[in-house]
């Protein structure tokens, strides 16, 4: 897969939060929604940490490896905090703002670093991650958005941060494709466990406090939780199924993702694994 394509299956995942971000912002809004929208956003999110991004990481990196990486992600999220709380001077209420942006941005840094590394890996893979992102982004721009509007930042300011995170998901798949691709499977599956730590923390932490600050929960908020975890599984893992099956690896031909894997097992356990 060449640079370029890399670099415009990137596009689709912002694009998809920029959708999402213009229907709250010419929409309808209301506390209710942006509860439901958050949690479908939260469900997304740790769909892309127990779908997409631990059970890559486990196939490569031991135990501790995979803790490590985690925790550090973790970690590096609360510094992140801290620093935007000394930053903003409006209190609480706009820090909070701020960092459902930096939650929003984080998820889409990852989106690019999962198509930079898959594509590394296999075209197939990076077709499904960058086709099942357009829908899950979806609700994340429209919450964004969303609690923008409710904390009263101008129109104008609006539309340059929710076009701005394509650039969070352009630049990271560009990063991670150059630095990555010939790296083995130990690094690259580290740094989507890092990432894993990140939105973990972003989502129980940021994103689902924001949504109960709105309004209360409902059953429907549940169930906007639940439908956001379910829509990324059924799309992403549905997609990466056809695809894997009908797509060969990177260079077009040949079995799909699962013959990579096993290939690069085999090569690592030298000629009489088998």
């Amino acid at each position: 897969m060449s640079l370029w394509t890399v670099l415009l299956l990137s596009l689709l995942p912002g694009a998809g939060n920029f959708a999402g971000g213009m229907l709250a912002e010419f929409g309808k809004t209301s506390d209710r929604l942006l509860n439901w929208a958050l949690h479908a956003a939260s469900g997304i999110v740790i769909a892309i940490v127990a779908v997409e991004l631990l059970p890559e990481a486990l196939k490569a990196l031991a135990g501790w490896w995979i803790a490590a990486a985690f925790a550090a992600g973790g970690v590096t999220y609360i510094l992140v905090e801290m620093g935007v709380e000394k930053l903003q001077s409006g209190g609480k209420n706009r820090t909070s703002m701020w960092m459902i942006y930096v939650a929003v941005a984080i998820d889409l840094t990852s989106d690019g670093m999962m198509l930079g590394s898959g594509a590394a890996v296999s075209s197939s893979l990076a077709i499904a991650l960058a086709a099942g992102q357009v829908l899950a982004d979806v609700p994340e721009g429209y919450a964004s958005i969303a609690n923008f509007r409710d904390k009263d930042v101008p129109r104008r300011r609006r539309i340059l941060l929710s076009a701005s995170f394509i650039l969070f998901c352009v630049g990271a798949a560009l990063l991670a494709y150059l630095l990555l691709r010939g790296a083995g499977e130990g690094p690259k599956m580290a740094a989507l466990t890092f990432v894993a730590g990140l939105l973990t923390v972003a989502a129980v932490e940021d994103m689902l406090e924001e949504a109960h600050d709105a309004k209360s929960d409902t059953r429907t908020s549940i169930l906007a939780f639940v439908g956001g975890f379910v829509l990324f599984t059924l799309v992403s893992v549905g997609l990466e199924t056809v695809l894997g099956g009908s797509s060969g690896s990177g260079d077009g031909s040949g079995p799909g993702i699962e013959s990579d894997l096993q290939s690069l097992q085999k090569n690592e356990n030298g000629p009489d694994a088998s």
